[in-house]
Order: C-alpha cells, then sequence, then structure tokens
C-alpha cells in the first residue's frame, strides 16, 4: 500500500496531489515500503470466456469484499455501521448537558449576538460540505473526539507498539506528569494540524482518520489514554493518507516529522494497526457521512462556529458547479467499471508486460 501499484479502488474525491513538506522548526517541535512491483503472469484464454472472468476477478480480489470474521458480524459498530451512534458523540454528551446545566443556572446566555440566521429573503450558508468540508473546524472537532476519548476513557488498556514510553516521537525525555495527564484541546489540535499541514492533508483526511482511530479501539479493544493517542493518531493517518490519496506519502518522509522513529518504527506500526483492524480500511459513504455531520454537531455543542455567508447569485452558481462536478465524477467512475471489457483487460496487461 502507499505506492504506484496499489489494490484499493477509492473514490476521487479531488484532493491535492503533493508530497510532504520539508521539515521545519515548528513540525519537529510539535511532532515534537518499498514494494517491488510483480511481473504479471501471462493469461491464456479464449476470448468470449476472458470478458467474464476479467470482469469478476476485479470484483472478487479487492481487500474490501474480504468476509467479516463472525466475532465482528455479531457486535454492531459505528466505524462500520451508519446506524450505530459513533462513539466520541456518546462519549461528550455528558460535558454537554452540565454544560448547558450550568449555563441555565447561572442564566448564561449561550445565544451569540453577531449570528445571523436565515429567512424568506436572506439565506446563510456556511461553506463547508460533506465532500469538501471546513479544514480548520473539522480538524478542531477530530481534536476534540480524540480529547473525549481520553477524558471518558474506561481504563487504561493499551499496547506496546502505540505506547509513547516505550517508543519515543522526540529525543527530549517527557516527565512522569506528560503520560498521566489528559492533554488540553488546544495540544492535540496543534499536533493533528501540524501533521496535516506537513503532509499536505485535506479535511476529508481527518474524518476518515477519526473513523480508524474509533475502529482500532472497538477491534483490538484498547483505549485511548496520554501514552498511546499521539503513536494512535500518527498510524490513523498514516493509514488514511495510503488508501485515500492519490500521491501517498512514504514512510521514510514520516521520519523527517520525528526525528526519534526509525523506518523499522513506522512500517511495524503500519503493520499492526492494519492487523488490529482486520485490514479492514473500508469506509462506505454513508458511515463517512455519520461521522461528518456527527462532528458538526460536536463543533456546534461546542462554540465551535463555521463562518456563515450570505447566498448570492455567484455563491449559488458556485454550489451548483461543485454539485454537478460531483455528479459528473460519480457518473464517469460507473461508466468505466461497466465499460470494462476484456480487451481493455488484455492491453492492460499487455502493457505492463512491456514495461517489464
Amino acid at each position: 500500500m502507499g505506492n504506484t501499484l496499489n489494490c484499493c479502488v477509492c473514490p476521487k474525491w479531488g484532493w491535492h496531489r503533493g508530497r510532504v513538506w520539508p521539515c521545519e522548526p515548528e513540525i519537529c517541535e510539535a511532532a515534537t515500503g518499498n514494494t517491488t512491483p510483480v511481473a504479471p503472469v501471462p493469461v491464456v484464454v479464449e476470448p468470449t470466456e476472458f470478458a467474464f472472468e476479467a470482469v469478476e476477478s476485479l470484483h472478487v480480489h479487492h481487500i474490501h469484499d474480504r468476509e467479516i470474521p463472525e466475532d465482528r458480524a455479531l457486535e454492531p459498530n459505528p466505524s462500520d455501521d451508519p446506524r450505530e451512534s459513533t462513539i466520541f458523540l456518546q462519549k461528550s454528551q455528558t460535558d454537554v448537558q452540565e454544560k448547558r446545566k450550568s449555563n441555565h443556572m447561572n442564566h448564561v446566555s449561550t445565544k451569540h449576538f453577531t449570528k445571523k440566521y436565515s429567512s424568506c429573503s436572506t439565506i446563510y450558508l456556511d461553506d463547508s460540505t460533506a465532500s469538501q468540508p471546513h479544514l480548520t473546524i473539522i480538524v478542531k472537532s477530530v481534536a476534540l473526539a480524540i480529547y473525549y476519548h481520553m477524558k471518558k476513557r474506561d481504563a487504561d488498556k493499551s499496547l506496546d507498539m502505540f505506547d509513547e514510553q516505550l517508543h519515543p516521537l522526540t529525543q527530549e525525555k517527557m516527565p512522569k506528569e506528560y503520560f498521566e495527564y489528559v492533554p488540553e484541546h488546544k495540544f492535540i489540535y496543534r499536533f493533528v494540524h501540524v501533521l496535516f499541514k506537513a503532509t499536505n492533508l485535506t479535511a476529508e483526511f481527518a474524518i476518515v482518520t477519526l473513523i480508524y482511530i474509533e475502529r482500532l479501539l472497538s477491534y483490538a479493544e484498547i483505549d485511548l489514554c496520554p501514552t498511546n493517542w499521539k503513536r494512535i493518531v500518527m498510524g490513523a493517518i498514516l493509514l488514511t493518507s495510503k488508501v485515500w490519496k492519490d500521491v501517498t506519502i512514504w514512510n521514510r518522509e514520516y521520519c523527517r516529522l520525528f526525528v526519534n522513529t526509525s523506518i523499522e518504527d513506522m512500517n511495524e506500526l503500519e503493520r499492526q494497526f492494519l492487523q488490529l483492524i482486520d485490514y479492514n480500511v473500508k469506509v462506505s459513504g454513508s458511515v463517512y457521512a455519520k461521522y461528518y455531520f456527527d462532528l458538526r454537531s460536536l463543533a456546534k455543542d461546542s462554540s465551535l462556529h463555521l463562518p456563515v455567508y450570505l447566498l448570492n447569485k455567484e455563491r449559488a452558481q458556485n454550489l451548483e458547479a461543485i454539485s454537478r462536478m460531483e455528479d459528473a465524477k460519480i457518473f464517469y467512475s460507473a461508466t468505466m467499471r461497466r465499460s470494462f471489457s476484456a480487451d481493455n483487460f488484455i492491453n492492460l496487461q499487455c502493457s505492463k508486460a512491456i514495461i517489464s
């Protein structure tokens, strides 16, 4: 995974291409796969039979089509089932209710006088959509979800691979208190924001990163705690970028961000993360949408307000253009899948053979 030859088929969401940024002082302070292409095996079959087998093989060998283990199928998981409520939203409800009760008892108004409301003649919209979320608000919301996972954790169950005490990210020795208390939200946000800035990832990746984190916590039955949250987040971002990014980032480039890590450590982190989630990297559109709207709810409950703008003619035309572009991408992807014939498959195999 993460190389030019990749079996993972993902929707083209129009994310920016680019490689990792050079290591900057702020990155070091806050942070502070090598695959060989295999020559194709020539297949000699009759053209009439090959057309059916070629199309069928495209779906059989995909990693998304693997069978779910029986114990997983019996336990509904929010990272797999769109009908299940997200874990972070459940954990945050206690604090949200207490905050509302405190505001009511102290007669504190929660209304913002600068907030604009829509009417019959004027409509105000923010610039965040499911396909193009607002980067800052989404990353802040993901950091808040990580914070509630640690604050409301049931225990301190973890694994050695994710323990920062055993695998430090920096050469600086951290005090004992650093691993005993839940870090503040702004500290978590700074860590995640710097990683996204350095790796040139957009807001969609932050949502998928949170999905992979909750999937890991559920499958492996561990807790997000002060000793392991950084390496779990780093492993989720690493996996997200490799599965969903067109031009992925090599593991050795992550080592430039964390001066005390090695390529072997990064490879092992990725390997164990994949094993613990049973190689289930699939994220359906319904699950993605559920996490997006739950993150919006968390942002609203935590007073993280999105900037709103008046819907004028120009903004309406832009929204319509974006909608048509997304519809065209879906139609193009479906058309390409249907029109992939045996001749296309043979030409592709011949091209690979010539290159090899």
